[in-house]
């Protein structure tokens, strides 16, 4: 009977096989990787907008507390964004005919709002609120990091579905006590009684936090 292989065809195919493999795992190891960069993430991205608000100047110089622009933080889902009219509460007597404040004379003038480039921006698919947060300790630092060194504001936690679920988990190890909430620059590490007694102030449950409808409603 004519052979219909080669005596080299089982090298051939090993060698196949073995490759094929190995670009599966190359794939999925750079697809990952790529998958939990700032390329995809935008972590770490200071990302353009109409116009360049400081955080480090207006926070970190200033002093100015996250609650004088972010309105509804602590009553809301949305921590709100300022109207122009905010701005001009200062800018109508500071930097009047600073070129860069442009956009913000023209918005406050025509009634019309700035579009900001959101930094943070969830799936439709998740559910999150900002007011049960704050009031139960977790601080603006925790998530957002210290934007009182931020020229620009760019994301300091990719906030993937395990990075929430770490903190539902043990929501204890972020706590803040209720004054120091809105600090940037402060951020506590209680210790295990400081924890405890905190999640006890807040009346935080042991249990349920990371049921699957907590975050997906």
């Amino acid at each position: 009977m004519e052979q219909l292989y080669s005596p080299r065809a089982n090298l051939i195919f090993a060698i196949v096989a073995i490759s094929a493999f190995s670009f599966l795992i190359i794939a999925t190891i750079v697809i990952y990787t790529l998958s939990r960069s700032s390329l995809l993430t935008d972590e770490n991205v200071a990302l353009s907008q109409p116009v360049p608000f400081s955080h480090a100047h207006h926070v970190g110089g200033l002093g100015i507390d996250c609650r004088y622009c972010h309105t509804t933080v602590e009553k809301s889902n949305f921590a709100g964004m300022p109207g122009s009219d905010t701005c001009m509460n200062c800018h109508s007597q500071l930097w009047t005919n600073a070129k860069l404040l442009e956009p913000v004379r023209q918005s406050y003038k025509n009634n019309t709002p700035i579009h900001w480039n959101r930094v943070y921006d969830l799936p439709d698919f998740v559910y999150f609120n900002h007011s049960i947060h704050v009031n139960k300790g977790i601080s603006c630092y925790y998530c957002h990091g210290r934007v009182d060194q931020m020229p620009l504001m760019k994301k300091n936690e990719p906030v993937f579905m395990k990075w929430c679920l770490d903190c539902h988990r043990s929501p204890e190890k972020h706590l803040q006590p209720e004054g120091t909430v809105f600090s940037v620059s402060n951020n506590l590490q209680p210790n295990p009684q400081q924890a405890q007694a905190l999640k006890e102030y807040y009346n935080i449950p042991d249990k349920g936090l990371t049921n699957c409808t907590v975050c997906h409603r």
